[in-house]
């Protein structure tokens, strides 16, 4: 926009949440790689697209169908009109995620208190805009914090104060510091927002002995636990996957998001919350939070397309509502690309001289998910990506974006979601060139 244009706004019109870094990280990410459209990306959290299937959207679709004339009785009329009218605002395919968390979970809910919502990110946003009730209410969240959960809590005025994270996934040491430090300052620790399993961006999960400790916290500080589960299916190794919170959660402490993102359709744009915990309303009769989280969506989106919902629907139906069954490609490529490039930072970064603090250029080696974190002794920035991409060729994604400061973050993430072996040799190629001549740069 020119000088000279005329202005009919200024961003102090607007809601202040609309300059805040949270909201703009994914923009400028999606910005920068819309132009080096020609550089490797270890950036996206996308999921892999070679066994993307236009043809099974339609068979999925017509497998639902099927479901709703066959199994649950609908006249065809009936049928059509769930499919192509504004729907429920709950959702249509309730009773089969409550199904596949029970299947693949061991998670025991009632249909009824499962909303199906536009994504996890509208998931998030209800239950952000049903605890935050007043000016005192706060969210503790694990940092680094995924910035769609950071971005969200601004827009409904929730103030997020972090909570260390470390190697075993969160300090509940400081978990209950926080919780005390909030109180002792007149506020009200709401809930704590936490991605058990290769969380994103730091790809470290938590053991099961700490999980069961978090729920004992959170009973005893009377905190909901916000369980964000986009990556739990993707162990690369074949032992038993850790329960999760949810299904070891015996006093309805812990509220369960869930999204078909990553391991049905992203297109689809279908998430889901779970919300069994219990609201007494004003006229005193009983009913789960998921009631209350409807109302909010009735008000935002009505409803999650029935048509998107159908498709999520078909897929789980095709595999007896198992989403670990549906997935053994995926996680088979998800696996291979994580340990490929694992080794390939070993061979670009073998041997390295001690530091203060370890190897100049270290890396997570995550049990499974999309993401490894690599530590470097120089500050990562937007800048130093802008000039990745264009004099290198490689997108990766700052650290900083993860963290609510300013203060500088020497980490990057890298994504083995969306390539092949090929384009992870090509991209940490460019990317230990960008490393090797930052360090002689700044050595000189």
């Amino acid at each position: 926009m020119s000088a000279a244009e005329p202005v009919d706004l200024t961003a102090a019109d607007l809601h202040p949440a609309l300059g805040d870094p949270a909201l703009t990280s994914m923009n400028f990410l999606n910005e920068v790689s819309e132009r080096y459209p020609a550089a490797v990306s270890l950036a996206a959290g996308r999921p892999y697209e070679e066994f993307f299937d236009l043809a099974a959207v339609h068979r999925h679709l017509d497998t639902f169908h099927r479901h709703l004339v066959d199994d649950l009785g609908h006249r065809p009329e009936q049928a059509r009109r769930l499919l192509l009218q504004y729907g429920r605002t709950k959702g249509i395919v309730h009773h089969l995620i409550a199904r596949n968390i029970a299947v693949d979970e061991g998670i025991t809910v009632d249909p009824e208190d499962v909303v199906v919502t536009v994504g996890c990110q509208e998931a998030m946003f209800l239950v952000l805009r049903a605890l935050r009730a007043g000016p005192t209410d706060v969210l503790l969240a694990v940092a680094p914090t995924y910035v769609g959960l950071t971005g969200a809590a601004r827009l409904v005025d929730l103030p997020v104060w972090p909570v260390a994270g470390g190697p075993t996934g969160i300090d509940l040491a400081d978990l209950a510091a926080q919780v005390r430090r909030a109180r002792a300052a007149g506020l009200r620790p709401r809930a704590c927002y936490v991605m058990p399993d290769f969380a994103n961006p730091s790809g470290v999960s938590i053991d099961t002995t700490h999980r069961q400790r978090l729920l004992d916290l959170a009973a005893r500080e009377d905190l909901l636990l916000l369980e964000d589960n986009p990556y739990g299916l993707f162990h690369s190794d074949d032992g038993p996957r850790p329960p999760t919170l949810k299904a070891l959660d015996t006093g309805r402490r812990v509220v369960y998001l869930g999204s078909f993102a990553k391991t049905v359709l992203p297109g689809a744009r279908v998430g889901y919350v779970v919300a069994d915990q219990r609201v007494a309303g004003p006229d005193g009769r009983v009913g789960p939070l998921a009631d209350q989280l409807a109302m909010i969506k009735s008000m935002v989106t009505v409803n999650t397309s029935p048509i998107a919902q159908a498709v999520i629907g078909g897929r789980l139906l095709e595999h007896g509502c198992s989403l670990v069954a549906a997935n053994t490609r995926e996680r088979s490529a998800y696996t291979r690309n994580l340990r490929h490039l694992v080794a390939g930072l070993t061979r670009r970064f073998p041997d390295q001289p001690d530091q203060p603090d370890g190897p100049a250029v270290r890396w997570t080696v995550p049990a499974g998910g999309f993401f490894v974190v690599v530590t470097v002794p120089f500050p990562v920035d937007d800048a130093l990506l802008d000039r990745s991409a264009r004099d290198y060729g490689v997108l990766w994604t700052p650290m900083a974006h993860f963290y609510d400061d300013t203060a500088p973050v020497c980490a990057l993430r890298l994504s083995v979601s969306a390539v092949t072996p090929e384009q992870i040799d090509v991209g940490l190629d460019r990317l230990a060139a960008l490393i090797t001549d930052e360090l002689a740069r700044r050595a000189g």
